[in-house]
C-alpha cells in the first residue's frame, strides 16, 4: 500500500476537496473531520467524541497526535475495552512518542486479531501436548514473564486449569476420531505394545489400523490405560475388551499384532483367541487373529547374532574410539591408510548401543581397515585392541548376515505405504539365505546361520499365511510369487503348503461373500424406476434397474432369474486368473484397489481389511532399528501423573498431528516497513 507518513506535510495548502487525495492513514477508521468557525476542520474520535486540530485555513497538521490518543490509551473509552487491542505505528509503548521518517505499510493478520482468553489457554493446552512439556510449565517464572510479553492480558491458568484444558482437547479430538471409525467400510486391526514405569503398574497402548473409504492407510492411537501387571495375558485381554467397547467396535476387530515377547507370545495367543472368539465374529476361525511384529523379529535376530561376536565387536569399538581421541591420531592413521592403498567410502564411526544398524555400519567400516588397524598397532605402542585375522573373518560373515537385516528394515521404512503385503517379499528372502547358510560348509558360517534360523524360522512358521494371503492381494504377484518362493523353501513340499495359501483365501473369500454389499451409487433406486434383486452364485447383492414403458418387462425378468442358474466364475478366481500387473517402482497398490472397486465389490472389501493389518508396529516415519524387544518406559514425570491425564497426553498428541492447520485470522491490522 502507498501509505502515509506519520507526519503529513502542515506547510502545503490545502487543495480543493474535488482534488484531495484520499486519506489512507488508518488513524481514520477511528477519527471524523468536523467543520468549525473560521474554515478550519478539528478530528472527532469516534468513541470518546474529544476532538483535536486538524487544519486551519490552508495548513493540514499530522496525524501522530491522534494516533497517540488511539495507541496510548488515551482514550477512555479504549482503557475499558477488554475484547480488542488496537495498534498503530509511530508509537511506543512507554509514553514517548516518536515520529519516525517515512515508512511504508502492508496489512497484516495478527496486529489486530481478537485476543480471547479461552482460545489461548487451548493453544497452550496443545503446546503442552504436542512437545510433551511437563505441565508445570505455566508455573516457570520464564515462560509466564515471556507470556505477558506477547500479550499482558493474557492471564497464566494454574496447573489445575491445564490439566482441565489438556482433558478438554482430548474429548473433542476423540470425538472427531469416533465419527471416522463409526463411518469405516471394513474391519481395523489392533497393535499393542507394553509400558512399564519404576514402579509394579504399567500401561498398554493400543492403536488401530485402517484404510479409510478413500483407500488411504491410517494408524491412530485408541488407548494408553494403566493395567496392574501389563505382562498377564489375562490384562491384555481386558484392555483389548475395554478398547473396543469404548470405541463401540466389538464387531468390527479384524487382527491383533503383539510385540516379540518371545516367551509369552504363545501364551499371548492363545488366551487373546479364545478370550474374544465369542464376542468378536474372527475371521477364518482366528487363523489370522494373532501377528507378530516383523520389525521386532529383524531386532531380535540382529542381536543375538552380534551377541555371537561381542566380544570382537568390544574391540572394534574401542579402536575406533582410541583413533577418534584426537585429531593427530586420525591423521596418523589416514596416513596408514593411503601407504597401504586403501581407497574405502567408509569412514570410521561409533555406534549407538541401542540402535544395531549403527553397530552394523561401524564393523562395515572398521572391515575395509582391517590392514591399517593390524599395522597402527605395530607403529603405536599405546594401541593394541587390533582383532585378529580370525576374528576379522567373523566379523565378515556376521556383516554378511546383517546386511540380510538392514536391507530387509530399510525397504520397510522406506515404504510410503506400509502395507500388508510388502513384507512377504522381504521374509520369504531372508528365509530362503538363512536355509541354505545352514548347509554351508565352513562351520563358522553354518554355525550363526542355525541360531538365526531358529528365530526367524519360528516367526515364519507363524506369521507365512497372513504374508502370504497380503501378497496375494498384490496384483503384481498374486498367488504366484507365493509359488516361486514356496519352491525355493519347501522343494518338492511346496504344492502341498501352496495349496493350503489358496485354500485359506478361498474360505477367508467365502466369509466375506456371506456378508452383504454396501449400496453403492449404481444401486440407489432411481425415481421412476422399479429394481429388481437378485442373487448369484456368490449370494451378492446386485439390482436389476427394470426399463419402463419399452414393453421388455418380461424380459427383464427372465434375464434376472437366468443369472441366478447361470454358473460364473468368482471374483477371486477371476482376479487369480488375469495376468499380473507390470511391476513399477511408483505402483499405488491402495489406488489399484480404489479404482477397481466396482469391478471387485466384494474382494475389494477382503483386500481392504488384509493390507490393512500392521505387520510391522513401527509407526511411519520412526526408526525400526530403535524398536525395542521388550516393554517401552515411561519416564519419572509422566509416571508421576494421574492415569487419566497420561492417556490424554498420549493419545492427544497422536490425534493432534492429523488435525488440519488452523488458518489465520484476517483483519486490517498495519505494521511498520522500513525503507
Amino acid at each position: 500500500m502507498v501509505g502515509a507518513s506519520d507526519t503529513e506535510p502542515i506547510t502545503t495548502e490545502a487543495q480543493p476537496a474535488s482534488k484531495r487525495r484520499r486519506k489512507k492513514s488508518l488513524v481514520w477508521e477511528h477519527f471524523t473531520i468536523e467543520a468549525v468557525a473560521g474554515g478550519c476542520t478539528r478530528a472527532c474520535c469516534k468513541l470518546c467524541k474529544q476532538t483535536f486540530a486538524y487544519s486551519s485555513g490552508t495548513k493540514i497538521a499530522g496525524t501522530s497526535h491522534l494516533k497517540r490518543h488511539i495507541a496510548l490509551g488515551s482514550c477512555p473509552k479504549i482503557k475499558n475495552q477488554d475484547k480488542k487491542q488496537l495498534m498503530l505505528p509511530g508509537t511506543q509503548t512507554d509514553g514517548n512518542a516518536t515520529d519516525p521518517p517515512k515508512r511504508r505499510y502492508r496489512r497484516s493478520s495478527w496486529n489486530s486479531a481478537l485476543f480471547e482468553q479461552d482460545s489461548s489457554c487451548v493453544n497452550l493446552a496443545k503446546m503442552i501436548i504436542l512437545h510433551e512439556y511437563p505441565l508445570h510449565i505455566v508455573e516457570h517464572h520464564g515462560f509466564v514473564s515471556f507470556a505477558q510479553s506477547l500479550q499482558p492480558r493474557f492471564r497464566m491458568a494454574s496447573v489445575n486449569d491445564i490439566e482441565g484444558e489438556i482433558l478438554s482437547v482430548y474429548q473433542k479430538e476423540k470425538q472427531s476420531l469416533m465419527q471416522i471409525l463409526g463411518n469405516l467400510p471394513g474391519r481395523f486391526s489392533l497393535t499393542i505394545s507394553l509400558w512399564t514405569t519404576s514402579q509394579t503398574l504399567g500401561y498398554v497402548c493400543l492403536s488401530g489400523q485402517f484404510i479409510d473409504g478413500e483407500w488411504r492407510l491410517h494408524r491412530r492411537m485408541l488407548n494408553f490405560m494403566m493395567v496392574s501387571s501389563p505382562h498377564s495375558e489375562n490384562a491384555l485381554s481386558e484392555a483389548i475388551g475395554i478398547c473396543l467397547s469404548d470405541w463401540n467396535m466389538q464387531t468390527k476387530l479384524f487382527t491383533i499384532t503383539l510385540d516379540n515377547n518371545c516367551s509369552s507370545h504363545d501364551i499371548y495367543s492363545a488366551n487373546l483367541r479364545d478370550h474374544l472368539t465369542n464376542k468378536n465374529s474372527l475371521m477364518l476361525k482366528g487363523q489370522l487373529f494373532v501377528v507378530r511384529c516383523y520389525a521386532h523379529i529383524l531386532n531380535v535376530v540382529a542381536q543375538d547374532v552380534m551377541a555371537s561376536i561381542h566380544g570382537i565387536i568390544y574391540n572394534i569399538r574401542e579402536s575406533v574410539k582410541f583413533i577418534k581421541a584426537s585429531p593427530a591420531r586420525e591423521e596418523k592413521f589416514a596416513e596408514i591408510a593411503l601407504q597401504l592403498e586403501i581407497f574405502s567410502t567408509n569412514n570410521l564411526c561409533l555406534d549407538v548401543a541401542t540402535q544395531w544398524n549403527t553397530t552394523y555400519l561401524m564393523l562395515v567400516a572398521a572391515l575395509d581397515y582391517k590392514q591399517a588397524f593390524a599395522c597402527l598397532e605395530t607403529c603405536d605402542d599405546s594401541y593394541n585392541e587390533a582383532p585378529s585375522a580370525e576374528d576379522w573373518k567373523k566379523v565378515d560373515i556376521v556383516c554378511s548376515f546383517l546386511k540380510l537385516l538392514y536391507d530387509s528394515a530399510n525397504v520397510i521404512m522406506l515404504a510410503a505405504d506400509p502395507t500388508a503385503n510388502i513384507f512377504f517379499q522381504e521374509a520369504w528372502k531372508i528365509q530362503v539365505e538363512l536355509i541354505n547358510a545352514t548347509r554351508n560348509e565352513d562351520a563358522t558360517v553354518s554355525g550363526i546361520a542355525k541360531e538365526m534360523h531358529e528365530k526367524f524360522d519360528k516367526y515364519w512358521k507363524d506369521c507365512s499365511l497372513i504374508l502370504a494371503i497380503a501378497v496375494v492381494m498384490d496384483p503384481r504377484f498374486k498367488l504366484k510369487l507365493v509359488e516361486f518362493s514356496f519352491s525355493k523353501i519347501y522343494g518338492e513340499d511346496a504344492a502341498r503348503y501352496v495349496k493350503l495359501v489358496n485354500d485359506a483365501i478361498h474360505e477367508l473369500y467365502l466369509e466375506y461373500v456371506a456378508q452383504p454389499l454396501p449400496l453403492t451409487p449404481a444401486y440407489v433406486e432411481q425415481e421412476g424406476d422399479t429394481n429388481v434383486t437378485n442373487g448369484n452364485n456368490d449370494n451378492n447383492q446386485s439390482t436389476i434397474t427394470v426399463s419402463a414403458g419399452d414393453g421388455l418387462l418380461d424380459f427383464d425378468i427372465f434375464i434376472s432369474e437366468t443369472a441366478v442358474t447361470q454358473h460364473t466364475k468368482s471374483e477371486l478366481d477371476q482376479y487369480l486368473e488375469e495376468a499380473l500387473v507390470p511391476r513399477i517402482q511408483e505402483f499405488d497398490i491402495l489406488n489399484w484397489w480404489k479404482l477397481n472397486n466396482l469391478k471387485y465389490p466384494t474382494l475389494s472389501r477382503m483386500a481392504r481389511d488384509v493390507l490393512a493389518i500392521p505387520v510391522s508396529m513401527v509407526s511411519q516415519g520412526s526408526s525400526i532399528f530403535a524398536a525395542g524387544t521388550g516393554s517401552c518406559m515411561l519416564d519419572e514425570y509422566r509416571s508421576s501423573l494421574r492415569p487419566d491425564i497420561v492417556e490424554a497426553l498420549f493419545c492427544a498428541k497422536d490425534w493432534l498431528q492429523f488435525a488440519p492447520p488452523v488458518a489465520e485470522p484476517s483483519s486490517t491490522a498495519i505494521v511498520k516497513m522500513e525503507f
